[in-house]
C-alpha cells in the first residue's frame, strides 16, 4: 500500500521516515518530496508497505500524532488520476480575468 505522509518537519529524511513506519511492519520504500528548484523538503512524502494490514495499522496509529513537533496527516495515497489536474483552481471563465 502506498501511504501519503503530510505535515512533516522539513528536517526529516527518508531514513527517519522509514524507521517510524517500520515499527508497524516491513517498509519497502520511503520518499520525501523535495522542491525542484531549492532541493528542500516540501513537508510531505510517501511510504510503501507491502502488507496492507500493517499499513492500515500504521495509518491508524500515526495519523494525528506528532512527528518532529508537527501533527502528521497520514492516509492511503490516492492514484494521480483521482486528483484534479489544475490544482482545484479551475474557473468557469477560462478567458482570463474579469478585471
Amino acid at each position: 500500500m502506498n501511504i501519503y505522509v503530510g505535515n512533516l518537519p522539513y528536517s526529516i529524511d527518508r531514513d527517519e521516515l522509514s524507521e517510524i513506519f517500520s515499527a508497524f511492519g516491513e517498509v519497502s520504500a520511503a520518499r520525501i518530496v523535495n522542491d525542484r528548484e531549492s532541493g528542500r523538503s516540501k513537508g510531505f512524502g510517501f511510504v510503501e508497505m507491502p502488507n496492507d494490514e500493517e499499513a492500515n495499522r500504521a495509518i491508524a496509529e500515526l495519523n494525528g500524532k506528532e512527528i518532529g513537533g508537527r501533527k502528521a496527516v497520514i492516509n492511503e495515497a490516492r492514484p494521480r488520476e483521482d486528483r484534479p489536474r489544475d490544482g482545484g483552481f479551475r474557473s468557469a471563465n477560462r478567458g482570463g480575468s474579469r478585471w
